[in-house]
């Protein structure tokens, strides 16, 4: 009885430790539930458990509780072009399957059509809108967005809830092309390439009217507006083009489109001085080449106003010219009938022209957004999650693409002009170098080599690649300055102006009158700044 009563205080002792170490412990994970409520937790590293061996590198997306425990919200997503019908499905796919990795998140995706994009994005920022992510470029409205502030600044959440996408950004110092006054607003592709254009026509069609030009046989502007008055010739009744030819003109004078307001300046000039597009010589060569190509019918009459996306038209066989880039003259373009062939020719191969920027396709976080964090979970996890990638990118295996080894390729009676997901718009800003399939439109090692032609002697980058000029300082002056470019200088690039003469003179005096030398003054000294960092 002596040794009973000797053991009981050290068991009673045991017990009452043991009690508070699972008290402790339980203490912890109700900490844990409770941070997690908000959805704005660190990314984790506990639920490495849960996944394969195959996933443990994706954990760094994951919360740091399960997708049961994290309360569950809608991602609202804006994409360009038209949306397809399968969208909705391989969305809810992409959904259960980010659950599975602790992200519990449902998407709302939409579409806006590429001719309306740019004002649809920037109206519904002015009114507030609480979307969350969208696609957007320098050719787009990405510029006027950052400017005006409608994008969310991302310095402190990025590495916080996306360190595996920071740390590629990092490596490869792509950020400060999307950095305005010090606040990252906007997450770039990685790819490289040169978008130099080339002439492009239907060789089927023109080999039935007997015309035969040599494949890079048409060289300058003036070989160009003859092959194209023998293809109208040929085809008097169809619809043409809706390429105008300033873009060429530029092209041949070395001209760089700084995409600021109709700025730009001469890679010959080592100042980088800056200059209004309509004062150069140029221009007024290029307005009266479309005053000749829309006369004689060239220009289609409605190419000004035409809104429908050019690519798609194209396919469907309604134009039968249009100027190009290396990609799509290399790609497949995705003809909805297989008889139709293309051929083309590089335009001046010996000037130089600048490189495609890092701004060329982006993803950016609204700044309304209540889920920025979950948007950039979902990002990480992209970025280091090949199954998802497959699912984001592809659609649905065997409903939207097959396997075909290492291709993704359309099911059996599909094609691009049917297609019920893959080649989406918008997808670009989220291609992976790490796992893009080859496709129907980019074969193997495609990529490889537009970089190898990004890297030709004549491709260069632009010497103020990464600069963003600031337009506080000139909000009204640029707005006018806006306003006027589609008043005035659209009618003009398009050949619509009857008295060319008098449209560009008209032309550059209202825009003096806008403000002009203030904006050049501004954006002049940005640009000294910014290449005085650089030295």
């Amino acid at each position: 009885m002596k040794k009973m009563h000797a053991k009981l205080p050290l068991l009673l002792t045991i017990v009452f430790m043991l009690s508070l170490l699972l008290s402790a412990c339980s203490s912890n994970n109700n900490s844990n539930s409770k941070d997690n409520s908000s959805g704005t937790t660190n990314t984790a590293t506990d639920n490495t458990t849960n996944a394969s061996a195959d996933d443990t590198n994706n954990t760094a997306a994951t919360t740091d509780n399960t997708a049961k425990e994290q309360e569950e919200v809608t991602l609202k997503f804006y994409f360009g072009g038209d949306k397809k019908a399968a969208t909705d499905e391989v969305w809810s796919a992409v959904s259960d399957y980010v659950k599975t990795k602790g992200l519990n998140v449902k998407f709302d995706i939409n579409f806006i059509p590429f001719g309306d994009f740019k004002d649809k994005m920037l109206v519904m920022a002015a009114s507030g809108d609480k979307w969350d992510m969208n696609f957007d470029g320098d050719w787009l409205s990405y510029k006027q967005m950052a400017a005006k502030g409608s994008y969310m600044a991302l310095n402190d959440l990025l590495p916080k809830f996306a360190p595996t996408l920071f740390a590629k950004y990092q490596e490869q110092g792509t950020l400060t092309a999307a950095t305005v006054d010090g606040k990252i607003v906007g997450l770039p592709w990685t790819m490289s390439m040169n978008q130099r254009k080339y002439a492009v026509w239907r060789v089927d069609l023109t080999d039935k009217a007997g015309i035969t030009p040599a494949v890079d046989s048409i060289k300058t502007i003036e070989d160009l507006d003859a092959f194209l008055h023998k293809l109208k010739e040929a085809f008097p009744k169809d619809k043409l083009s809706r390429s105008t030819p300033l873009g060429i003109y530029m092209e041949r004078d070395e001209w760089v489109d700084l995409g600021f307001h109709g700025m730009g300046f001469y890679l010959n000039d080592p100042a980088v001085k800056i200059q209004p597009v309509e004062q150069q010589p140029f221009y007024k060569e290029a307005a009266l080449m479309a005053k000749k190509w829309y006369d004689d019918g060239i220009i289609n009459r409605d190419a000004m106003i035409d809104k429908e996306d050019g690519a798609a038209q194209w396919r469907n066989g309604k134009m039968f010219y249009t100027d190009s880039s290396h990609e799509w003259v290399n790609a497949n373009p995705g003809f909805a009938d297989p008889s139709y062939k293309l051929s083309s020719s590089l335009l001046y191969p010996d000037k130089k022209y600048v490189n495609r920027t890092a701004l060329a396709n982006v993803v950016a976080i609204n700044r309304n957004s209540e889920h920025a964090d979950r948007v950039l979970q979902f990002l990480d996890m992209l970025e280091t999650d090949k199954t998802l990638y497959d699912l984001v990118q592809y659609g649905i295996e065997g409903k939207t693409y097959v396997i075909d080894g290492e291709t993704a390729n359309y099911p059996e009676g599909m094609q691009t002009t049917t297609s019920n997901y893959m080649e989406w718009g918008g997808q670009w800003a989220l291609w992976k170098p790490q796992f893009m399939r080859p496709n129907p439109a980019y074969g193997k090692d495609f990529w490889v080599h537009e970089a190898e032609f990004a890297a030709l002697p004549v491709n260069v980058n632009s010497p103020v690649d990464g600069l963003f000029i600031s337009e506080d300082n000139i909000k009204n002056e640029v707005a006018k300055r806006d306003q006027a470019v589609e008043e005035f200088h659209k009618p003009i690039e398009f050949g619509n102006a009857k008295d060319v003469d008098k449209a560009v003179a008209d032309y550059i005096e209202k825009q003096k009158a806008n403000g002009l030398d203030k904006i050049i003054a501004e954006a002049q000294k940005q640009i000294d700044a910014y290449l005085a960092s650089k030295k």
